[in-house]
């Protein structure tokens, strides 16, 4: 089905629609359909484009991004599975409500899993190799500038990603990225402007401690950033 769906122009509408609908939104390049469907989706739910007050169905979204159906079900299945959200059964799809207690539940838990081994490498990674995380920190501070709150999701979710990297456990990432990813479905009201910049502030500082090989400044920085 892919392999069909993949004749769409992922900047526009292809074929007879092209003829009689508006350029569909560009979805970002991903090696399969369902990928960028999945990626166009999460970056519309992180905008605030798709609202919690309306049944979404897979053809209605399907129409929007000028692919098949099939694809727009498969991203948001997987949407579900990350709590992003609900099925409505015979109708669609309808976005997850989040709490502020379930946002501080889930914040806890990732402070749980992440502080601890973050604190672990801040006495066993040499400083000069946080060096190498840099770029993702002022990638993750450039997003939070702009105000572009979909990138600032996925340079979030790199910068930790890397940090963690660096114990070197496959298992730590992944868990840890999927509690991440639950975590930005967040709740109204969505994490505004000041909140991203800081965010991100956040990150350089730890680096910095890092950096220093001062484990107690990068455990205040760690609180504060889940707190």
């Amino acid at each position: 089905m892919e392999q069909c769906a993949a004749q769409v122009n992922v900047g526009g509408w292809t074929g007879a629609r092209a003829r009689t609908a508006p350029a569909a939104p560009v979805l970002p390049r991903r090696f399969s359909v369902r990928e960028q469907v999945l990626d166009a989706l999460r970056a519309a739910l992180l905008a605030g484009e798709l609202t919690p007050d309306r049944v979404y169905s897979a053809p209605s979204l399907a129409d929007r991004y000028g692919v098949s159906a099939t694809p727009v079900r498969e991203a948001m299945q997987r949407l579900a599975s990350e709590g992003a959200v609900h099925i409505v059964p015979n109708r669609g799809f309808r976005v997850a409500r989040r709490t502020p207690r379930e946002a501080a539940e889930l914040a806890e838990v990732r402070a749980l899993l992440e502080a601890p081994a973050i604190l672990r490498l801040a006495r066993t990674v040499p400083a000069r190799q946080w060096a190498a995380l840099r770029p993702l920190a002022d990638a993750a501070a450039l997003a939070a500038a702009s105000g572009d709150v979909a990138g600032y999701a996925d340079a979030d979710r790199a910068f930790h990603g890397a940090v963690l990297g660096m114990s070197g456990n496959n298992q730590l990432v992944r868990i840890a990225a999927e509690l991440h990813r639950r975590s930005q479905w967040s709740p109204a009201p969505a994490r505004d402007h000041g909140d991203l910049v800081a965010d991100a502030a956040e990150h350089a500082a730890l680096l910095d401690a890092l950096a220093a090989g001062d484990a107690v400044a990068a455990e205040t920085v760690i609180r504060a950033h889940f707190a």
